[in-house]
């Protein structure tokens, strides 16, 4: 018989809350950080932006890679994403949990895709480099989307977070 672990399709568990085991230590804390940057940001849920805004405030050296090769500051970049994501009249005090209620419908999908690509690469647990390669490919990714409108495309992105993320995994 297949271990639950093994077998598990979903990285939520049916009430809602995220598997601590489909999800690495730095990748929580990625998580951690962007449900802080929701509420800094006056949301009433998380979105996926808040998850790029925690994969620059808890940079693994993945992400540090990332940034270097992008010859970027991901503090500078983090004070931007603040900033646009910020809104005037939102939440001051949202009480806000991992949990499938309090994340946007993007926010589960990356979720689940960065899960698929753990999967996919035999990893039992989502990395902060699936994260941010998932953010950058999915359709729809507001994150992308920021980054085109700077004339930076979303393939050249991803083909440097994959080049960072074999430079991390190398050293």
């Amino acid at each position: 018989m297949a271990s639950s672990e093994s077998a598990r399709e979903d990285i939520f568990l049916p009430g809602g809350q995220i598997c601590k085991d489909s999800i690495s230590e730095p990748a929580l804390k990625v998580l951690h950080e962007a449900m802080k940057l929701a509420r800094a940001t006056r949301w009433d849920n998380v979105r996926s932006p808040h998850i790029f805004m925690g994969l620059l405030a808890v940079a693994d050296p993945g992400v540090r890679a990332w940034g270097k090769l992008l010859d970027t500051d991901l503090e500078r970049m983090l004070s931007e994403f603040q900033d646009l994501f910020h809104q005037e009249k939102g939440e001051k005090e949202a009480v806000l949990v991992l949990n499938r209620e309090f994340l946007s419908d993007n926010f589960i999908r990356i979720l689940r895709e960065a899960f698929g690509r753990a999967k996919e690469y035999r990893r039992r647990a989502v990395t902060p480099m699936d994260l941010l390669v998932t953010l950058l490919t999915a359709s729809d990714s507001v994150v992308a989307e920021c980054f085109e409108r700077s004339g930076a495309t979303p393939a050249k992105l991803t083909e440097l977070a994959i080049l960072a993320e074999q430079q991390a995994t190398a050293t």
